[in-house]
């Protein structure tokens, strides 16, 4: 009887037993984009044809159920125009993910008294300290807020290191100092005042587990957090060990070209070195998920987790962005890497989540696209389609549109009229087609994409787009 409610859509997903198989099958031949069109039935994608769209030619995917792992597969090749399967062995740079993983290192020691969550850190830090200003005059960096992206330090991110370039000791990559292609960290906010994003400050945590543990930084993440998680497909060893070589995904720009030695090196481990499966990373969601309820502690116990799971500043934990309220509150993280993108996403109430790993610069692409297919099939919330109105909108009036727009120096987007339809033609992005929902407002089924507006006075051409939250003016 449930099947045949579950049949006629009487039944949520979420209470419907769902296969293995029908969930390999969605992600494969039925993907979901992130809009459909109102009265009409949703268009679905294949795989296979918006990994080469968006030019990443592997993708691996773990999924979580009530806190244990559902299923994992892998998609495609580890390299363009290779025969190498991605399967759930393949590693991939996690990239930001590697943030949360080495919050519960530092969140460890915090525990066990090696240092605490609001002292000085410039107490404990021995090799490097954080240099003092009129900004650390009153208000002294923590590690409370190196975890949050509270404490006031610059560089957002890091570009990595090509094959051949000279890599800085963690000491140069802190003061800005050469072979180092970042500036230096340095605090320019008051300490606590607000939230910007810092892998710097991640760099300083770094450094300030080094001097504590007087050990390597991979050695550190393998003994506190790896071992004891059973993530035996994990290392933050920067480069990657040429053990490891054959079961690496390669990375790939946005046309699909390889990287320059199939890779970059990130010194800056504990902000983007982990290399690491979404296996492995469900296995640290999972724990993270079972010590909030206190189920286990391996790592941490349960009132370092609340912590951990904690808005500090905005919408940010210890080591992770905490979204929503009540049955949709999540915890979780993005990563982009030179070549690879991911995302982790695990529901604090049910236990349910995801993980998705892939190895091209537009590969984000594919991720939001799996994890909303899987919402609809699993019936989380708060993760489904938008429903968007089509208008008609006559091609004198679109003609209007066609031209070139410049969001900034050297960042131009081109627009042109075909067959009676838009087309935007964004930098180092596939053309996508821009449907009208009145004579002015677009969307794209495009993931990368946004609504867009434009921008007229009068009956002329228009003058700007309006993309992103500002205005694009219009050049040609």
């Amino acid at each position: 009887m449930t099947r045949f409610l579950h049949a006629l859509g009487l039944v949520p997903a979420a209470l419907a037993a769902v296969s293995v198989h029908e969930a390999v099958d969605r992600v494969e031949n039925a993907l979901l984009p992130r809009y459909r069109v109102e009265g009409q039935p949703p268009a679905t994608l294949k795989l296979a044809d918006q990994m080469k769209r968006y030019g990443t030619p592997g993708i691996s995917v773990a999924v979580i159920r009530g806190g244990k792992i559902a299923w994992a597969r892998g998609f495609g090749v580890q390299e363009a125009g290779s025969s190498k399967p991605v399967n759930r062995e393949t590693v991939f740079q996690a990239a930001s993910i590697s943030k949360p993983v080495s919050a519960l290192a530092a969140l460890h020691m915090a525990q066990y008294g090696h240092f605490t969550l609001d002292e000085d850190v410039n107490g404990k830090l021995k090799t490097w300290k954080v240099p003092e200003n009129q900004f650390t005059s009153e208000k002294k960096v923590t590690l409370r807020e190196l975890l949050s992206h509270s404490a006031g330090l610059t560089v957002h991110g890091f570009r990595g290191y090509a094959d051949g370039e000279p890599v800085p000791t963690l000491p140069q990559l802190l003061d800005g100092a050469k072979p180092a292609n970042s500036a230096a960290i340095r605090v320019d906010v008051a300490p606590g005042s607000v939230f910007r994003y810092s892998g710097g400050g991640y760099s300083v945590m770094q450094q300030l587990l080094i001097d504590r543990m007087n050990r390597p930084f991979p050695e550190i993440m393998n003994m506190v957090v790896l071992r004891r998680l059973g993530m035996t497909r994990s290392t933050y060893e920067q480069p990657l060990p040429s053990a490891w070589h054959s079961d690496a995904a390669r990375a790939h720009r946005p046309d699909g070209s390889m990287v320059k030695g199939r890779w970059h090196t990130y010194p800056e481990m504990a902000a983007a070195g982990l290399w690491t499966t979404p296996t492995d990373l469900a296995r640290f969601a999972i724990e993270v998920w079972k010590a909030a309820r206190g189920e286990s502690n391996k790592v941490i116990e349960r009132g370092m987790t609340e912590a951990m799971l904690t808005r500090q500043k905005g919408d940010y934990g210890l080591g992770l962005a905490i979204t929503g309220e009540g049955a949709e509150l999540t915890f979780g993280h993005g990563g982009s890497n030179q070549g690879y993108r991911c995302n982790l996403m695990m529901f604090r109430q049910s236990g349910d989540g995801i993980v998705v790993m892939t190895n091209g610069d537009l590969g984000d692409s594919l991720a939001r696209m799996v994890a909303r297919t899987l919402s609809v099939l699993y019936g989380w919330p708060g993760r489904h389609q938008e429903v968007r109105k089509r208008a008609s909108v006559a091609p004198e009036v679109l003609k209007h549109y066609a031209g070139v727009y410049e969001l900034g120096p050297g960042n131009r987007a081109r627009i042109t009229l075909e067959e009676g339809k838009l087309y935007a033609y964004p930098p180092q992005r596939p053309k996508a087609e821009l449907v009208p929902e009145s004579e002015s407002s677009f969307f794209s089924f495009d993931e990368q994409v946004p609504p867009l507006e434009f921008v007229r006075e009068g009956p002329g051409p228009a003058r700007a787009v309006r993309l992103f939250g500002r205005e694009a003016r219009r050049v040609e």
